[in-house]
């Protein structure tokens, strides 16, 4: 049986409990990665989750960010739970765990805007961090995942035909270079490995209909080590769950490996 891995940005996890439980019961993914949990840690609805079927280790922060890991395979180990390089930063941004013989990094990487300015520092100084944990990470020589909301639409197939977005963070020419040198570092993009050539998109803005009229990004990414990619057998996005009454802004992004 292939193993199942999702990253979902759930935007508030409290208050789209029964969204993130009803995909649970419909979809059961093995491994579950969330971020914009929203809530601190003692708000985390970990009885709920429990009760499931998934053990969960989080990291809570009030009001903004949080990240957390779901397994209905063995209990999650966690190993970070920040991203190193910064001991100021204490944003809730990075949790990773080994689980099953997989490391498991779930992310929320920082937004950037607006940009120019020091929201948009903190997110190249964030990525920059970033891209020196996984180099790290892949000196290991085991099966890693990082997976999570990473902010940034990679190219221009990664977003629908607009101008719109052309001064947002996410699409700046920093943010996409920084993206491809983390992958360049010898990690698979799974959702592009698989689909090359197609507008796959994994969040839709609440404004102007943009989920009705397919206006989306593909801001959620699935990063594979060399260890890991041969394992791949499929790749895609839950798109429907985004058109539920109450969604979060995101879809589900997942991968299925041996």
């Amino acid at each position: 049986m292939p193993m199942k891995i999702a990253t979902f940005n759930i935007n508030n996890v409290n208050r789209r409990l029964p969204n993130l439980l009803r995909w649970l019961k419909q979809v059961k993914p093995d491994i579950v990665c969330l971020q914009e949990l929203k809530c601190s840690d003692a708000e985390f609805p970990a009885q709920a989750i429990e009760g499931a079927g998934y053990h969960a280790v989080w990291q809570g922060e009030k009001t903004w960010n949080g990240v957390a890991i779901l397994s209905r395979r063995a209990a999650p180990i966690v190993t970070q739970r920040r991203l190193p390089g910064d001991r100021k930063d204490v944003q809730s941004r990075y949790i990773e765990a080994a689980i099953d013989g997989i490391l498991v990094g779930c992310l929320y990487l920082p937004n950037g805007n607006p940009q120019p300015g020091p929201k948009f520092d903190y997110k190249l100084a964030w990525f920059k961090r970033l891209n020196a944990h996984a180099r790290k990470l892949l000196q290991q020589d085991i099966p890693i995942v990082l997976a999570g909301d990473f902010n940034v639409a990679p190219t221009e197939l990664d977003i629908y035909p607009t101008k719109s977005w052309n001064d947002d963070a996410l699409v700046q020419p920093a943010s996409r270079a920084a993206f491809a040198k983390l992958v360049k570092q010898g990690w698979t993009d799974a959702l592009r490995e698989l689909h090359p050539d197609q507008r796959i998109y994994t969040f839709w803005h609440y404004m102007r209909q943009r989920y009705e009229r397919d206006a989306g990004l593909r801001l959620d990414h699935l990063l594979l080590s060399p260890q890991l990619a041969p394992r791949l057998r499929d790749a895609g996005v839950d798109r429907a769950v985004r058109g539920q009454q109450g969604a979060s802004d995101h879809a589900p992004t997942w991968i299925k490996v041996k």
